[in-house]
């Protein structure tokens, strides 16, 4: 779970810090924590990173909390935004930026624990598969995995770092540990794709995240598009339904 708090007063980013990796040991949930002081430095760190889950505070030096959201949202609309302010002022504004949950200050504990155990039920499992690549076993989440793609009888699989692995497997093999994931899509034979890392269509060919441009079969294309949207469509209305109460 990769988590980002903003805010620019130190006292609450070390009480967010401190109660986010408390709930990261109570329930075994491995996390990293970004922290940022301000809006430009948290949007400048996207060009190397993404995150699942944000903590933003409205009121700052500089841009805004729910300015810094707005230019998130042009670049990642499923990340899971949490505002922190001292007062509700400002919430109907904040909302129209899909946020998930508001927190006021200062923290009560089980209130943001509460939060990070709902929140934690939307993002995708963090599942791994062990893969062989230059005779050592690596572990990799899932949702790190940007594509993967046959080469003779092996299979690249691209991450989001920029890592490439290039592993003793098929396709069919890569299909069979990643079964009942919605995430991942094949596009054409041989190349399969991670839905969240798909940034558009142009073509008849799949772009992703790290510019790569994937040919879809002809007689598919309508088909893998829609599976794109139905999986992010999937993920907002889980998250619509949980912030509903049910």
């Amino acid at each position: 779970m990769k988590i980002a708090l903003v805010d620019d007063e130190r006292i609450y980013l070390d009480e967010i810090t401190r109660i986010c990796r408390e709930f990261a040991a109570e329930n075994d949930v491995e996390t990293e924590i970004s922290v940022f002081s301000d809006g430009e430095s948290f949007l400048s760190s996207l060009d190397e990173t993404g995150y699942g889950m944000v903590f933003m505070d409205i009121f700052m030096d500089g841009i805004d909390g729910v300015e810094t959201v707005k230019k998130l949202r042009r670049r990642d609309s499923g990340c899971i935004v949490i505002f922190l302010t001292s007062c509700g002022e400002r919430m109907p504004e904040a909302f129209s930026c899909h946020a998930f949950e508001y927190i006021l200050k200062p923290f009560d504990d089980m209130r943001v624990k509460g939060v990070l155990a709902d929140a934690l039920k939307l993002l995708p499992a963090s599942k791994y598969i062990d893969v062989c690549s230059g005779r050592k076993t690596a572990r990799i989440l899932l949702s790190d995995i940007v594509c993967a793609v046959s080469d003779a009888h092996y299979l690249r699989i691209s991450l989001a770092d920029g890592t490439e692995l290039r592993c003793r497997m098929t396709a069919g093999e890569f299909a069979e540990q990643t079964a009942g994931d919605g995430r991942f899509i094949s596009v054409n034979k041989g190349i399969t794709v991670n839905a969240e890392m798909v940034t558009g269509f142009d073509n008849n060919c799949c772009l992703l995240e790290n510019g790569a441009r994937f040919p879809i079969r002809v007689r598919e294309r309508l088909a893998v598009e829609q599976a794109v949207r139905d999986y992010n469509f999937e993920k907002i209305r889980s998250r619509v339904k949980l912030t509903r109460g049910g």
